[in-house]
């Protein structure tokens, strides 16, 4: 018993000390902890291939691990993103991707929730890496109009800091972004948006009435390919471009788990929520049918994103993958940060740590 109570003592002791370091040794952990942030990059890890991460794995309803869409693409020293929702870009830093790498965005369509984050990402990508040319942003025609938009909203911050960084940190050169644009092709047909380095990006039309135009886009580098869908119900023409992908990305929609919001909004009184949730499982893609299209199309891998609705208590992930692993097993459910990794020259697919 003496014994113990020595113990007890000297544990109690530690624990007090350790109490009155906290701000110190917090101070100190922090410094550290960011130091390597810092130096460290996931780009200098990835063998050569084709990489994509979900910086953002949801769509417009608030999900505490899924942010508004956006899908990082990494092939060799290329980084660029398919859209850009919010806290995309926020999330690059903890993933260690180095925002200020970020080559070029490729926007599927312009709801809201595929671009609120736009603004974020060209300041933080312009003020982290001195960028003396603005961030170039492909989409559809409409791109223009809407880049227009956000770099009259950032104009007079950008004058701000520049002010008070000068040139050698906010070059106003740099800042905002430069829209190019190009009509969606036909069905059946592709566009080539990018190229550069051996990476070629590719652009399909998709369904997303009313929504026009919405499209997909296709990356292939070095025998690696990957496509990743926007928002749209089951395509025909989606599904012909899949074809052998290795990756696929597909957005998911669980009808009968948004069934489950409409019923409850109805019971609420919540007229609005009771008719939006009536409205939207016909212009997205159930879980079962982007199953389906990755079974038909013969991909290595179907990766779900723009999660709907979000799965935060037990059981509803099962439930909003209920049916898939009838019709493709080789699939993920997507979060914020989930990635694969498709080397050069192979066929492996690698889950990302």
């Amino acid at each position: 018993m003496k014994k113990a109570g020595i113990a007890l003592t000297g544990i109690a002791l530690v624990a007090a000390v350790l109490y009155a370091v906290r701000a110190p040794l917090g101070t100190a952990l922090m410094g550290g902890m960011l130091e390597r942030n810092i130096a460290s990059s996931l780009l200098d890890t990835l063998p050569d291939g084709l990489s994509v991460i979900l910086c953002g794995a949801g769509g417009p309803l608030p999900d505490p691990v899924r942010s508004g869409p956006c899908v990082a693409v990494i092939a060799g020293d290329n980084l660029v993103l398919v859209d850009a929702g919010t806290g995309g870009a926020r999330n690059l830093g903890p993933m260690r991707l180095p925002v200020g790498q970020v080559d070029a965005v490729f926007l599927t369509h312009f709801h809201s929730d595929h671009i609120d984050g736009l603004g974020e990402l060209a300041t933080l990508r312009w003020a982290s890496a001195a960028h003396t040319r603005p961030l170039p942003v492909h989409g559809p025609e409409g791109v223009a109009e809407v880049v227009a938009g956000f770099n009259q909203s950032y104009a007079r911050d950008a004058v701000y800091r520049q002010a008070h960084h000068g040139d050698s940190v906010a070059p106003l050169s740099g800042h905002g972004m430069e829209a190019i644009a190009y009509p969606p092709p036909p069905p059946g047909e592709a566009t080539v948006v990018y190229e550069r380095d051996d990476l070629l990006v590719q652009m399909i039309r998709v369904e997303h009435d009313p929504v026009e135009p919405a499209v997909a886009y296709l990356f292939s580098y070095k025998g690696r390919t990957a496509l990743i869908s926007g928002d749209t119900v089951k395509s025909a023409n989606l599904q012909h471009f899949a074809e052998g992908v290795d990756l696929l990305v597909h957005e998911g929609l669980s009808p009968h788990l948004v069934q489950q919001m409409n019923r409850a909004a109805v019971r609420a009184g919540n007229d609005i929520v009771a008719r939006i949730t009536a409205d939207i499982p016909d212009y997205h893609t159930t879980p079962v049918e982007a199953a389906q299209i990755a079974r038909d199309a013969r991909v290595g891998h179907l990766l779900f994103y723009h999660v709907v609705p979000p799965t935060p208590l037990p059981g509803l992930k099962t439930a909003w993958l209920a049916g898939v692993d009838e019709v493709f097993a080789e699939h993920t459910l997507g979060r914020n940060g989930t990635g694969f990794s498709m080397p050069a020259d192979s066929t492996d697919i690698t889950p990302i740590d």
